[in-house]
């Protein structure tokens, strides 16, 4: 098929560096002037962008004259196990590529009244400092009406639950985190699964609860009353402090600091896992298998979301080219806090196979 023959979409870098023999990286070089291209490289560049009439993203364009190797990086909501840890990847991959980080948080939400002006003075401070492009952790909903008057001046990536129209993003997807929770207590033979839930509105928590109450459904089991903390240990101890312990025999907490709290609190009320209930939480931090007892969690790669969020925010800095969305998957990690009692069931039921869920796509 000739060039005019194809379909009439315009052509990109990539089609660029496939007719030259060459990488989009090392097209973008050529067009940016920051890395080395030989010669004869640059003429089959050339003959290829004559070839294919190939026009420069304006956004690719400006690199020329206004790369700073910086990129802002906006969060948002208090300091937890997966903030820090997605910033720690954004890091690691920022110092791999020669890139600097320029960070400012949120602890507030998003949605406070004093937070739109603080976060246009952060967004005017990332401009003025003329970052490359900005990379947003937020789990709010709602914060692109904040980032619009940026979309158009610089490449942007956002680290969230839900995906975005105008720009590119990542995430670890909880919604599947949920179902896996659910899905292992549920396959131990447990019929009363009661869920801590995150914040109201929360990306991480809505998903984490649709994905408890679908599986449930599948079972044909009920959803208990959902409490909700705020994701800190000391929210899931008052859970525990006022919970109705003969309405249970499992526990789903959104995250494992709040799985912590109510232990202690359950603890002090002369129950114990696994013996007393079952329990698992989410994201497998460090300290999950030193609990006493160890920690059933579903592991959240979210060093891995910062490496993907600074892969994608660098590549769309050097090609001006969107990239598609990228969904990191959970991984349940079993503990000795679900363990099933002797003959590997709870007493009197037969181990269960776990309901069909679908998964989100």
């Amino acid at each position: 098929m000739t060039h005019q023959d194809s379909p009439a979409r315009p052509p990109k870098m990539a089609d660029v560096g496939r007719l030259a023999g060459v990488s989009a990286q090392t097209v973008s070089r050529y067009f940016t002037g920051t890395g080395y291209v030989g010669a004869e490289t640059r003429e089959r560049i050339e003959a290829a962008i004559a070839e294919l009439d190939y026009r420069l993203n304006q956004s690719a364009r400006s690199l020329r004259v206004n790369a700073t190797r910086t990129v802002g990086v906006l969060t948002t909501g208090p300091s937890l196990y997966g903030g820090w840890s997605t910033i720690s990847g954004l890091n690691q991959a920022a110092a791999a590529a020669g890139y600097s980080l320029l960070s400012v948080q949120l602890e507030a939400d998003p949605a406070g009244s004093d937070a739109p002006d603080w976060m246009h003075r952060a967004l005017d401070r990332f401009l003025s400092a003329r970052v490359d492009g900005i990379v947003v952790s937020s789990s709010h909903p709602g914060i692109e009406d904040l980032l619009e008057r940026v979309w158009e001046r610089v490449p942007v990536v956002i680290l969230a639950g839900r995906s975005w129209p105008l720009a590119d993003s990542a995430t670890v997807d909880s919604y599947e985190a949920g179902v896996l929770a659910t899905e292992h207590l549920v396959a131990l033979g447990h019929e009363r699964v009661l869920h801590l839930a995150g914040p109201e509105g929360v990306n991480e928590g809505v998903e984490r609860e649709r994905g408890y109450r679908d599986v449930l459904a599948a079972a044909g089991l009920p959803a208990l009353p959902v409490p909700r903390g705020d994701w800190s240990a000391a929210s899931g101890a008052a859970i525990g402090e006022r919970v109705d312990a003969g309405s249970f025999t499992a526990v789903f907490a959104g995250n494992d600091q709040m799985a912590l709290g109510f232990m202690s609190a359950l603890r002090s009320r002369g129950l114990v896992p696994p013996g007393d209930y079952a329990i698992v939480g989410v994201d497998d931090m460090p300290d999950a298998r030193f609990y006493s007892p160890a920690l059933s969690s579903v592991s959240m790669d979210f060093v891995g979301l910062g490496r993907a969020g600074f892969e994608m925010i660098l590549h769309r800095i050097r090609s001006g080219e969107r990239v598609p969305r990228r969904v990191i998957r959970p991984v349940l990690v079993p503990r000795e806090s679900t363990r099933a009692s002797a003959g590997g069931t709870l007493p009197g039921r037969p181990a269960a196979p776990p309901p069909a869920v679908e998964r989100s796509p």
